[in-house]
Formats: C-alpha cells, sequence, structure tokens
C-alpha cells in the first residue's frame, strides 16, 4: 500500500494531507513542541525548504503519547511551530501512532526496520520516515538522529 494512499486530515481539517505528497519524496516526522528533540524543527524546516523545488516536503504528524509533550489544540501547535521555528511544511491532525488507537498511517510506516534493524512501535517524538514518490517506505531514522543528519540528508539526494 502506497503511504500517500492513506487517509489522514491536515492539521486544519482538510481531507487527504498525504494526498498532496504524492509523487514526491516525503519525510514523515511524529512530532511533538514540549520535548527536548522540539528544537529538531529547525533542522526539519531547513531540510524542506532546502530540497522543495526537487519534489520533496516534510510531513509533521503532532502525537501526543509520549509523556503528554503535544497537550496542544491543532490552533496551539500551528500557532507555536509557526511562531517559534517558522515553519511552513504540512502538518496533519494529531493522531496515536502506537497501541490499539494506532493510526493506519503508523501501520504502514513501522513495518519497516532503521538502519540498526529496530522496527515496530515508535520509540519517542521526532521518528522520522523517508518516504519515496512511489509512496513506499524507503527509511527510518531514531528519533535522535537530526534532520540534517549526512545519513538523512543522503537518503534524500538518493531518494531525489
Amino acid at each position: 500500500m502506497s503511504v500517500y494512499d492513506v487517509e489522514i486530515a491536515g492539521i486544519d481539517g482538510s481531507p487527504s494531507a498525504l494526498a498532496a505528497q504524492a509523487g514526491q519524496v516525503t519525510l514523515v516526522v511524529n512530532v511533538a513542541s514540549k520535548c527536548g528533540l522540539t528544537p529538531q524543527y529547525t533542522g526539519l524546516e531547513r531540510v524542506h525548504e532546502q530540497y522543495a523545488d526537487r519534489g520533496f516536503g516534510v510531513v509533521g504528524v503532532p502525537c501526543n503519547q509520549f509523556l503528554g509533550q503535544e497537550p496542544g489544540t491543532a490552533e496551539e501547535i500551528v500557532e507555536f511551530c509557526s511562531t517559534t521555528y517558522g515553519v511552513t511544511f504540512a502538518l496533519t491532525e494529531k493522531i496515536e501512532v502506537n497501541g490499539d488507537g494506532r493510526h493506519p498511517l503508523y501501520e504502514v510506516l513501522t513495518a519497516t526496520a532503521d538502519a540498526e534493524g529496530v522496527d515496530g512501535d515508535i520509540r519517542w517524538n521526532f521518528e522520522k520516515f523517508l518516504v519515496g514518490r512511489d509512496g513506499e517506505v524507503l527509511a527510518r531514522f531514531a528519533p535522535q538522529v537530526e534532520p540534517e543528519d549526512p545519513a538523512v540528508v543522503a537518503a534524500i539526494e538518493s531518494a531525489l
């Protein structure tokens, strides 16, 4: 199944947030506003801007499952991201990435293992998945791996 076929609303309630990415390379990241890794928004925005003209985009997926680190409403999340980090990339509705309420998007994504062979449940905020133009998951990166890490950048460039 193509990741781009999974129905997930945009943070503004618009339908099919991922459909707009079809045919592009996308970095899908579960995000949170009150996490020690939240400064990764800066790197996410930079890679988004750097490669946007080559058919690349970032999609942030707010999730409050890790110590309640994304408690805000949709409006609060948008305001925080835009005013604090200048985020221009797409954000989806807030969802669950693990457990019984896991969104179908993460059913698809979590089947992919990272470079250390870890698959399954999301470990923490800011776990990253690189999705190819055809909607197939190409790579998974642990939460601590920065968006501008050479391994992430190389994977993006290879996919483009």
